[in-house]
């Protein structure tokens, strides 16, 4: 059983979705409280269009408000295209830029406005990119369980795209259940295969979920080797391009708790934590 889990927590994709725009102070104070606990890599903003996720648009304006001092978190900021990409590299903060690679052509389309292949040829460019400015390129394989629209999906799709990425140096790959469908039995036979198949890569998961499947989930990727989960405080968020109606992130302490079961201390500061969860309801007005 794997003894050391990076955990990324996401308050971008957990406020992303929301209509009410956060003020920028209030994001930034939440993740500076975030950047406390001792996450290994913080999920904290996106260089992407304002028209699409207006939530985002101070991304910029909540980076330079970041304490950045006292903290072992990476930043994480996700990108859409090569300009965005762009611009997330010229800060020299963030460590890895995040780009949304969905293997169901509709969400592509829906996500990025870019078919399969014009999103691949951004990656291929974006992957350049970081390696001249020194950034580390992390590709969701969205809709990586499967989807809505009745794209054809199959485990043989997933490890054709992987081994396509592999090619193109991509080595942070996660597998994003984008809308919270993805089984344990799937989990714990994708997963599994693509470990084995690309050693080297490092694979991690995304998983979205309602509050009663969470559990077998995580159950599912941690017994299968998985050292590296994303997760939300309270399991809020969700990828408003996916469909009407949003299904939450992994909730971080239900995450917390189950590798406290499994005696894994995630080397956190629980003090630090429960701020954090206080303060969640400035940020969602729960």
């Amino acid at each position: 059983m794997p003894e050391i889990i990076k955990i990324t927590e996401c308050p971008r994709d957990a406020m992303q979705g929301l209509h009410e725009f956060v003020p920028t102070h209030v994001k930034a104070a939440y993740i500076n409280l975030l950047l406390q606990v001792g996450f290994d890599t913080i999920d904290f903003g996106s260089f992407v269009s304002p028209k699409a996720i207006p939530q985002m648009r101070d991304t910029a304006e909540v980076l330079n408000k970041l304490d950045l001092d006292n903290t072992k978190s990476k930043l994480l900021a996700i990108i859409a295209n090569y300009r965005g990409a762009e611009d997330a590299a010229s800060h020299d903060e963030i460590t890895y830029l995040g780009y949304p690679f969905s293997i169901s052509e509709t969400f592509q389309l829906r996500n990025t406005n870019t078919n399969i292949h014009q999103a691949f040829d951004n990656v291929k460019q974006i992957a350049a990119l970081c390696t001249a400015k020194n950034k580390t390129m992390l590709v969701y394989l969205s809709m990586g369980f499967g989807n809505p629209y009745g794209d054809e999906w199959n485990t043989e799709i997933v490890q054709q795209w992987t081994e396509k990425l592999v090619k193109e140096g991509i080595y942070n790959i996660a597998l994003s259940d984008t809308i919270g469908i993805a089984t344990p039995e799937q989990i714990s036979s994708l997963y599994p295969a693509l470990a084995k198949e690309f050693l080297g890569v490092q694979f991690g998961v995304h998983l979205h979920s309602t509050p009663d499947t969470w559990q077998e989930k995580i159950a599912a990727a941690y017994e299968n080797g998985c050292t590296k989960f994303d997760a939300a405080l309270k399991g809020y968020g969700g990828c408003p391009m996916a469909k009407d109606e949003l299904t939450g992130n992994i909730a971080t302490e239900n995450l917390i708790a189950y590798l406290l079961h499994q005696n894994i201390t995630p080397g956190l500061n629980l003090d630090k934590l429960s701020e954090a969860m206080n303060y969640t309801e400035k940020v969602f007005k729960v």
